[in-house]
């Protein structure tokens, strides 16, 4: 059983574990999942908010064509991925043209195996019909209800009674402030660094590359509720200058070397040469020299360290 294990985990692919972290609403939070993911070794995790029954999920979709082969994505449950065997097996098979894998915490699914495959479709039948069960019961409990002249749901919300409308929009706004401030010391030391002078797209984007996975607008809308608290400066939440070119380079600059602080100045040039940017006057081929203006002035603005600023110099020079 232990050799049966030893080449089992030999067998298992050495690339990055991925994590994906979906809750139905805004007002839900990802904290436990992503305990238990990263707890399971995923360096990365990717948060959606968005129904179960539905496809529409865009993190999940971006994830899926940028994953690299060898790489996992992993899940706590299956019903985290999908509601539906159809949807599943779309995703799983999405993944094994990229040579990339799939596992869930909770489930035994390995798909790099027949049987974890073949595990995979019968436990994914089975959430479904599980599903499936749940919603014939709660319409028989609503067909029950109804015979015996009650309606469902809470009788205060669905009278529209202010007291029980105040309370359901206390308990949301609890739950969003609670996910705001558990998360705030990965992402808001970024953002005092760089409001008001950067637009949040700019912010989201240098937070994207150091694996805290914001939207432009889910970042403003947290800010503002630590502001309404008292939690932040109401400066944040200033109007950005309008932006110069440079400005959107030295961010771009800044984002890279997040993403990989050992890149030399030479290879961040090359980088920037793939992504077909233009130099600040205007050309296609940059120079170490205009990487290392754009850094202090990134380091200047609070986006780089001194200190890894001139690691990042002593290593182009070396």
């Amino acid at each position: 059983m232990a050799a049966d294990t030893q080449y089992r985990s030999s067998r298992r692919p050495q690339g990055r574990q991925i994590g994906y972290a979906r809750v139905s609403t805004d007002e839900q939070a990802t904290e436990a999942q992503e305990i238990e993911l990263r707890a399971a070794g995923c360096d990365t995790v990717i948060q959606e908010h968005g129904s179960g029954a539905s496809r529409v999920r865009p993190a999940l979709s971006k994830l899926v064509r940028e994953i690299g082969a060898g790489d996992t994505l992993v899940v706590v449950r299956l019903d985290r991925l999908a509601r539906s065997v159809s949807h599943l097996l779309e995703v799983i098979e999405d993944l094994t043209c990229r040579n990339a894998h799939f596992r869930s915490l909770r489930d035994p699914i390995d798909t790099t195996t027949p049987q974890g495959m073949f595990s995979l479709q019968v436990l994914g039948a089975v959430a479904q019909l599980e599903r499936a069960l749940i919603s014939e019961r709660t319409k028989a409990g609503i067909k029950a209800a109804k015979s015996k002249g009650k309606l469902p749901g809470n009788p205060g919300i669905r009278e529209r009674r202010p007291e029980a409308l105040a309370k359901v929009t206390a308990a949301q706004k609890a739950a969003f402030g609670a996910r705001i401030q558990a998360t705030a010391s990965q992402w808001l030391p970024t953002v005092r660094r760089m409001r008001p002078d950067h637009t949040w797209d700019d912010i989201a984007r240098v937070l994207q590359q150091r694996g805290v996975d914001w939207t432009p607008e889910r970042l403003r809308r947290a800010v503002k509720w630590l502001v309404a608290e008292h939690l932040a400066d109401a400066g944040l939440l200033r109007k950005s200058p309008p932006r110069l070119p440079e400005d959107r380079l030295m961010t771009l600059v800044a984002g890279i070397h997040a993403s990989n602080p050992d890149l030399t100045l030479r290879e961040i040039a090359g980088q920037l040469e793939r992504l077909h940017e233009r130099t600040p006057r205007g050309g296609s081929k940059w120079s170490p020299s205009s990487i290392k203006n754009l850094i202090d002035r990134a380091r200047r603005s609070g986006l780089i360290a001194d200190a890894v600023a001139k690691s990042i110099v002593g290593a182009s020079v070396g």
